[in-house]
């Protein structure tokens, strides 16, 4: 079962599907109320978490925390 937005912790690292889009990303700063700075562990590319979800959750929306 996905995990709510309101869980996420700054220096853990996520797993999220959208549109089938796939991004595994540590949260590396609060900004502001449900929005966090994420960095992607791939290509480290730096992204606000809001970005990932401006256009909804479709069919296929999976949030989860990645274990270590």
């Amino acid at each position: 079962m996905s995990i709510s937005i309101e869980t996420v912790r700054v220096g853990k690292d996520y797993y999220l599907i959208n549109y089938g889009e796939v991004h595994e990303f540590r949260v590396t700063k609060a900004t502001g109320y449900k929005d966090f700075e994420c960095k992607d562990l791939t290509t480290l590319e730096e992204f606000n978490l809001s970005e990932l979800t401006a256009y909804g959750k479709g069919k296929d929306y999976e949030f989860y925390e990645i274990d270590e």
